[in-house]
């Protein structure tokens, strides 16, 4: 269902082979090497941009023609809008009327066509997929799609080509779960009985898979305002591939309060000298607080743990707040 070979060989060109780097005071901290996959200094700003890449690179060329229609918080938006003005196709962003202006200044530079509807991520949603069957164009979407998925799971992969050992464990952000369910699917998929612990980290506010993944089924919450807004939003009641992958092939979860998370913001800007947003900085934000321990790591371990930095779009204003507290 999922070729990630392919989706390595669509994403080359397009996107950029972000950094994986040594952490040495994190590693003293948690008495194990950690290793930050530094996708904030993506092509776009986030890892966004290799879903989006898979995706359209796989278009028949009548779809190609028609165009796409997305919906975005921000990040999945300026990467599809960025990948369609580099193969030439038009784009059409839905995004919610809380979007980051950092990010729908960005998407409009890129020549995509920007309609600010919905107060919230799925009244938005709603309307792009209405938008999508209206116009016969192709939906793209952030999270649901098996390119888009195979499109993330090329980040796990390169974290293999670029570490010395396979690591013992990958935290990285949750939100509608392609980015965690690609990871898991394809180190799964590279080493089966040799995967390393995939980790899954959620925003407090913003934990609507992680609700779906206790309840057994994809649910509905309401929409709180958090500082990690890249990870809002729903997964879809008729969700049909990431909410499985997050269920059968995560195996642990935790979740990070707005303060935790600010905090990791700060952390970054200041000992990484990495601007890294709130929704990309929530799995930072698990090991800085504590909220996630590993079980299985003896002191002096030499398998690393990787901690996936999603995303580096942020309004000034809001780093400076975060490094104000």
């Amino acid at each position: 269902m999922f070729d990630f070979a392919q989706a390595q060989a669509s994403v080359r060109g397009i996107v950029r082979r972000t950094p994986l780097l040594e952490a040495p005071e994190l590693s003293e901290k948690l008495g194990a090497p950690v290793l930050l996959k530094a996708e904030c200094l993506q092509v776009t700003g986030s890892f966004k941009v290799r879903g989006a890449a898979a995706r359209l690179v796989a278009l028949s060329e009548d779809e190609r023609a028609r165009g796409v229609v997305a919906c975005s918080s921000g990040n999945h938006g300026l990467a599809v809008a960025y990948v369609a003005q580099c193969l030439g196709i038009a784009a059409t962003v839905c995004v919610p009327t809380w979007v980051d202006p950092v990010k729908l200044e960005r998407i409009q530079t890129r020549g995509a066509e920007a309609i600010v509807v919905g107060d919230t991520f799925d009244e938005c949603e709603a309307h792009a997929l209405a938008l999508a069957r209206q116009s016969l164009r192709c939906y793209v979407s952030a999270y649901d799609d098996p390119w888009v998925i195979a499109g993330q799971g090329t980040l796990a992969l390169e974290i293999l080509d670029q570490s010395p050992v396979v690591p013992e464990a990958v935290l990285a952000p949750l939100s509608g779960g392609g980015l965690i369910g690609g990871i898991a699917a394809a180190l799964q998929e590279k080493l089966p009985g040799d995967a390393p612990h995939i980790v899954a980290v959620s925003a407090a506010n913003a934990a609507v898979m992680l609700a779906s993944v206790r309840a057994g089924k994809p649910v509905q919450l309401p929409e709180q305002d958090t500082v990690a807004n890249a990870l809002a939003g729903g997964i879809r009641l008729d969700n049909q591939y990431s909410f499985e992958l997050v269920r059968d092939h995560v195996q642990e979860h935790v979740s990070v309060s707005e303060a935790q998370i600010e905090a990791a913001m700060a952390y970054a800007a200041t000992s990484l000298r990495l601007v890294v947003e709130g929704g990309g900085a929530v799995a930072l934000a698990a090991l800085l607080s504590g909220a996630w321990r590993p079980y299985a790591l003896e002191p002096g371990a030499e398998r690393a743990v990787v901690v996936v930095l999603s995303g580096g779009n942020v309004a000034p204003a809001t780093l400076a707040s975060a490094l104000s507290r």
